[in-house]
């Protein structure tokens, strides 16, 4: 009885994992993956340096608050908020979620058209089924 389960499970993780779906969405990962470094380098090396122009000149990943001290082994130890970085992860956040907005909105607008496409196209007329035929071949012959 446990076998059964067993290969039922297997089965039923076979199917799961080789679906289509699957492979579309470890697709998106890897690309998300990719895309997530390339707004990392937006933000980091392109927005913080134009930032910075405008906050004097200070490396926005610097800005931070020291909380206090500890001396450790003879060395002294920050406690640090690094608000810093914190704010570049917000405005990778918000480059993130804009561009996702912008594909959502892009597929939804290729959706539309395609059913007013589909909607425009005439229906083509059923074909007649094999009685309607046999029936119009006798109609046709008693008329002659």
């Amino acid at each position: 009885m446990a076998k059964e389960k067993k290969g039922g499970f297997l089965k039923e993780f076979k199917e799961f994992a080789v679906k289509g779906n699957m492979f579309d969405m470890a697709v998106g990962v890897i690309i998300g993956g990719a895309f997530k470094t390339l707004v990392d380098s937006l933000t980091a090396n392109v927005i913080m340096p134009i930032i910075s122009v405008f906050t004097g000149g200070v490396n926005f990943s610097a800005w931070k608050i020291t909380l206090g001290t500890k001396v450790v082994e003879g060395e002294t130890v920050a406690n640090e908020l690094l608000f810093g970085d914190f704010v570049s992860a917000i405005i990778n956040f918000v480059i993130m979620a804009f561009v996702v907005f912008l594909m959502v909105k892009a597929m939804n607008r290729l959706r539309e058209m395609g059913k007013k496409q589909e909607e425009e196209a005439p229906a083509a007329p059923p074909e007649p089924s094999n009685e309607e035929k046999l029936l119009t071949e006798i109609r046709d012959l008693l008329k002659k």
